[in-house]
């Protein structure tokens, strides 16, 4: 055992030192981050103000639509404004100042700016920040407003305000390509869209009586140009809200009364969503029992690439260390079975030093997010901490690494190059792809016959396993699965020892299938 272990320590630290371990071992945590930031940064700072030109004949519907683009933006502004005192204030010096700080975020959260200037009336931006002065932690940064997602200009000198609608277009067409300079302010800016609203509104009301309507009409109706078909955003938002305004005005041209109809359109029965596996008097469902029935995917992914990337590291080194006769010089002074055991042992405790990096990070970025605004990670904090999702990833990491460890030894102990271990590997590579085939389905029926099937294949077992992990699968099925698998890695290691001890030292061609019966008959 104690050449084992010295094997075992050399495995490690060879492993250890290497670029790859320090890179992979970073990777992960950096990529995490990046994942939630910088979407978060892309949509502040990076996503450009989009100009957009609109003319609306009709003289009715564009003070609808710019008042309804300020009210998205100051919404912006006040969940910018939330974030922001959330990060920069602090309790202040006794119990007093600690519950007036407490009150004024909770009147923050609970009172979102009104409808146009934020910086106007009690309630707005500047109200706030007053109120937020005395609490600031000191060096805070000046509280910066979103960057606007649109911003409307005027038609340039060149195209006439009066002109029709198909001129309109026309002569908008070079500036929307890029052709000409669009200026704003005396700087030049880029057309993003043109919205061109026609007069005749009584017409684009009315219901369509079938497919083509408009079109039979000889309209086509308003007119929205962009270049860029990719970000919607704006003609999304402005249909919605001119469809709102027509149904509006038609309901006061009929005579009905708009207070009414509010009511009934806000009329909606509610729904009590109620957990019959928790206890009397809290039944119903919470943002973290959501969450807790969707993180064990998030789990398994990860459980996916450690023992993928484990097991290719310890494919990589056999292979290097056979090629490089190395292998004989330590099998001079160890064992065979030793010398497969320590870099078992060795290979498994790079895999939970990386791991367990990983999760850690996972965990840290949770716990500073919760810190946050973030809806998501004060319930999935929760979750972690009340739930047995950490051991079951240890657990079933550890059994798969070793079942999936004597396969991967196996190979690379009769292979003498990694283009043969990777011919044979791609077998392995389409057996480990079915868990992420199976990924989001488990989680929707985790009593279903499909996981319940899977769930008793070694191979899938710790993947299956652990996306069930939430839906409390019974007690018999999950101590009857680890048996089995824990049977399984101990049948497979010990034909791995088998196969390792006579293929470690054989070069030339790998054997065959029957080669390797005999061998294992032997």
């Amino acid at each position: 055992m104690r050449n084992a272990c010295l094997i075992a320590w050399r495995e490690f630290a060879e492993n250890a030192k290497t670029k790859g371990f320090w890179i992979g071992l970073f990777l992960l945590p950096l990529i995490l981050t990046m994942a939630i930031q910088i979407p978060i940064l892309l949509e502040r700072k990076g996503a450009p103000t989009r100009c957009f030109i609109m003319v609306d004949h009709s003289g009715q519907l564009a003070p609808a639509i710019l008042e309804a683009l300020e009210r998205t933006h100051q919404q912006r502004v006040w969940q910018a404004l939330s974030e922001y005192a959330t990060r920069n204030t602090h309790a202040g010096g006794g119990p007093r100042d600690g519950a007036e700080r407490d009150a004024v975020l909770k009147q923050l959260r609970a009172n979102r700016p009104p409808s146009g200037d934020a910086a106007a009336g009690k309630g707005g931006k500047d109200f706030f920040l007053n109120q937020l002065r005395p609490f600031l932690n000191p060096g805070a940064p000046p509280f910066e407003e979103p960057r606007r997602q649109f911003r409307r200009v005027e038609l340039p000198p060149d195209v006439s305000a009066n002109a029709p609608i198909s001129e309109q277009g026309q002569a908008l067409k070079p500036y929307l390509r890029g052709t000409k300079q669009m200026q704003a302010d005396g700087h030049p800016v880029e057309l993003y869209a043109a919205i061109l609203i026609p007069a005749n509104l009584s017409e684009l009301a009315r219901p369509a009586e079938g497919a083509g309507a408009s079109a039979a009409a000889g309209t086509r109706g308003i007119e929205y140009w962009s270049g860029n078909l990719a970000d919607m955003k704006l003609r999304e938002e402005v249909a919605n809200i001119i469809n709102g305004e027509l149904r509006r005005r038609e309901y006061v041209a009929r005579g009905l009364d708009l207070k009414v109809i509010r009511q009934i359109e806000n009329t909606q029965v509610r729904f009590a969503e109620l957990n019959p596996k928790k206890e009397g008097g809290k039944e119903a469902v919470s943002t973290a029992d959501t969450i807790r029935q969707w993180a064990p995917s998030v789990f398994v992914y990860l459980l996916w690439v450690a023992i993928f990337a484990i097991v290719q590291m310890l494919l990589n080194n056999t292979i290097e260390e056979k090629s490089n006769r190395i292998i004989e010089v330590l099998l001079s002074s160890v064992t065979p079975g030793e010398l497969m055991m320590g870099k078992l042992i060795g290979i498994a405790a790079v895999g939970l030093t990386m791991t367990g990096f990983w999760v850690l990070s996972l965990v840290g970025v949770i716990v500073w997010k919760a810190g946050t605004t973030s809806a998501i990670a004060g319930p999935l904090l929760v979750v972690l901490r009340t739930s047995p999702l950490l051991p079951a990833f240890g657990l079933y990491f550890l059994l798969g690494f070793l079942l999936y460890a004597g396969i991967i030894l196996s190979i690379g102990s009769v292979c003498n190059s990694l283009k043969e271990a990777q011919n044979c590997m791609a077998v392995v590579t389409l057996l480990l792809m079915l868990p992420l085939f199976t990924l989001a389905f488990i989680p929707k029926d985790p009593h279903g016959t499909l996981a319940r099937v899977l769930s008793w294949i070694p191979l899938y077992t710790p993947f299956v396993m652990m996306n069930r992990a939430a839906a409390d699968p019974p007690l018999w099925e999950v101590i009857g699965t680890l048996v089995l698998l824990l049977a399984s890695v101990a049948f497979t290691l010990w034909l791995a020892g088998k196969i390792f001890r006579l293929g470690i030292l054989r070069y030339g061609a790998p054997p065959r299938w029957l080669e390797l019966w005999r061998w294992l008959r032997g």
